[in-house]
C-alpha cells in the first residue's frame, strides 16, 4: 500500500514560481513511477509530467506535457521518499488541482487509469 500527501500549494503571480512535494510513505520509488496529473474547474484531469527512479547510470527518466515542458521539473529524492514539481513562470491556466500519483509499473503512462495510488490533490491559482 502506497500513501501519498501532496504540499506546497498557493496563490502566485503569473511569472511566480511554486514547488510541489509529495511525500510517499509505506513503499520506496525502486519499481514505481511517479506522476502529477492536475484537474482545472470543469475540466478532464490531465497528465503533467512523470519520473521513473533511475536503475543504472544513466539517471533518472522524465516526461513532460507539451504544455509545460521547459517550465516544469520533476525530481525525486530518495532519501525522503518524496517527488518534486518545480513549476516557473507559472501562467493563469496552470490554475488547478495538482495530483500526485503512483503506480508499480515497467514504464512512463500519459494515461490517468495508468495510475492506482492517488493524493489528496493541492491547489494551485496563478493570478494575471
Amino acid at each position: 500500500q502506497v500513501q501519498l500527501v501532496e504540499s506546497g500549494g498557493g496563490l502566485v503571480q503569473a511569472g511566480g514560481s511554486l514547488t510541489l512535494s509529495c511525500a510517499a510513505s509505506g513503499r520506496t520509488f525502486s519499481g514505481y513511477v511517479m506522476a502529477w496529473f492536475r484537474q482545472a474547474p470543469g475540466k478532464e484531469r490531465e497528465f503533467v509530467a512523470a519520473i521513473v527512479a533511475a536503475i543504472s547510470w544513466s539517471g533518472d527518466s522524465t516526461y513532460y506535457s507539451d504544455s509545460v515542458k521547459g517550465r516544469f521539473t520533476i525530481s525525486l529524492d530518495n532519501a525522503k521518499n518524496t517527488v518534486y514539481l518545480q513549476m516557473n513562470s507559472l501562467k493563469p491556466e496552470d490554475t488547478a488541482v495538482y495530483y500526485c500519483a503512483a503506480d508499480r509499473r515497467a514504464g512512463i503512462t500519459t494515461r490517468r487509469n495508468g495510475y492506482g495510488y492517488w493524493g489528496q490533490g493541492t491547489q494551485v491559482t496563478v493570478s494575471s
